[in-house]
């Protein structure tokens, strides 16, 4: 593969970085896969309990070989995430310039297909609220699905344009942005995307990176944290943006504490001096990436003022849609669509200010819609953290798991009639309808298993 790796690339990253051109090609020779993936630690299933940890992360797995996560039940209840360890660190770099236990509002700003919203989730405090955001439409389902995987409240998913968010000036604590960019750290994981790679898509990679940067910064109050990533190697998506955001914008570089034998590469901007690190998949266990982070030096602190409503949702409802959840959560009950979402208590104003600036997907879980004195339960109530302990519930064999998510027949011997939630090892997967003589899969369709397993 060496010999098609571009060379106007590897020759910018010898002269810039000394980034040892032999190991590098030879781990892209190799071709090794470095399969790794993130524990959800509200869904503790003891998985993994001996895999190597990713060492910049709490949760973080290396996995000796590559399973099909697709043929297992607890992939698909949410309790865990596969995610690319490089990517991982942004946990590293919250904890350091974060206090993670504030009540916090994060923008994950080019969230799909959810693995940094994910890790955000799991290391906020249950008051904080996580906005998670994509740009591109088509890519909003697989975001907001792997949300519901994960099973909190405390977070809304949006589909909208970065300058959007300037209407919310001053609004978060911290915003995230894995811009999209040229692509090259992930040569060694997909090679055939190296024949797409030019000078010029690299040009017009840091040009969009500038814009969504600009649109998004207003929203960031001051001293709040920015945090900058690519999956690409070329300097001018990595090193010139951090120094393009010094010269524009009032913002201070943050250098982030290492470990020597991460072997993760600290590097400066030629112009500004700003603190960068880069990830080379012949130095650590992980494809390449770039980060880079920042605190806002102006702008406003206090965000933008919220008009609350009181939202009016009757008794009879509001009674049904609690009888499900957990009596020690504090939910808000609002009206969606032709049912209602579930949302934590103090962030309704949050909700409502979100609602009048942006198009949101989802807020907190959508529980479903009630007819008559029923509850029609969602998929992404089946899979919430904040169920009541006193809902109906079927273990089922991995035979059985498999054949729920494929929606194959079930035969269920002992399981009540009515709505069931469909557990494997004690993780729902999904809800059925059980009658007399059948069970009614209520799995959504576009989740269920294809394949053969």
């Amino acid at each position: 593969m060496s010999n098609i790796l571009p060379p106007a690339l590897v020759k910018r990253l010898n002269e810039q970085y000394n980034f040892e051109e032999e190991l590098f090609f030879k781990v892209h020779e190799e071709g090794e896969t470095v399969t790794s993936v993130r524990i959800n630690p509200f869904k503790d299933a003891n998985i993994f309990a001996e895999a190597e940890q990713v060492p910049w992360s709490s949760y973080g797995r290396y996995l000796d070989t590559r399973p099909s996560f697709i043929a297992d039940p607890l992939f698909h209840a949410g309790c865990y995430y596969v995610q690319e360890a490089s990517s991982m660190f942004i946990e590293h770099i919250l904890r350091e310039h974060v206090s993670l236990d504030d009540d916090l509002r994060i923008l994950d700003l080019c969230a799909a297909p959810g693995g940094k919203s994910t890790l955000i989730a799991s290391l906020i405090s249950k008051d904080s609220l996580l906005v998670s955001n994509e740009i591109i439409r088509s890519r909003v389902n697989v975001l907001s699905d792997n949300l519901t995987k994960w099973g909190i409240l405390n977070s809304v998913v949006s589909n909208n344009d970065p300058k959007d968010f300037s209407r919310l000036e001053g609004y978060f604590d911290v915003l995230v942005v894995d811009a999209p960019c040229s692509g090259s750290g992930m040569w060694r994981k997909d090679p055939g995307t190296v024949n797409e790679w030019s000078e010029s898509n690299v040009q017009l990679c840091s040009q969009r990176q500038q814009r969504i940067l600009a649109d998004a910064l207003p929203s960031l109050k001051k001293g709040g944290l920015l945090i900058y990533s690519t999956c690409s190697y070329s300097a001018e998506e990595n090193e010139a943006v951090a120094d393009w955001l010094s010269a524009s914008f009032a913002v201070s570089s943050l250098r982030v504490s290492t470990e020597q034998e991460w072997n993760i590469v600290e590097t400066t901007s030629p112009e500004h001096k700003c603190y960068g690190y880069r990830f080379y998949p012949h130095k650590v266990r992980g494809e390449g990436f770039f980060v880079s982070c920042f605190r806002k030096e102006e702008g406003s602190v206090e965000g933008p003022p919220v008009n609350f409503k009181p939202v009016k949702v009757s008794k009879n409802d509001q009674s049904i849609i609690r009888n499900c959840l957990s009596e020690n959560e504090d939910i808000a009950v609002i009206p969606v669509k032709e049912g209602y979402s579930v949302i934590n208590a103090r962030h309704t104003a949050d909700v409502q200010l979100l609602q009048s600036k942006l198009y949101l997907k989802k807020s907190g879980l959508y529980a479903g819609k009630i007819i008559g004195k029923d509850l029609i339960p969602e998929h992404d109530l089946a899979l919430s953290l904040s169920l009541s302990d006193s809902l109906s519930r079927a273990e089922l064999s991995y035979d059985q798991a498999i054949a729920y998510l494929r929606k194959d027949e079930l035969r269920l011997n002992d399981a009540r009639t009515g709505w069931c939630l469909m557990c494997y090892k004690g993780y729902p997967l999904g809800w059925a309808k059980v009658l007399p003589n059948r069970v009614n899969n209520y799995l959504p369709k576009e989740l269920r298993i294809l394949k053969d397993i």
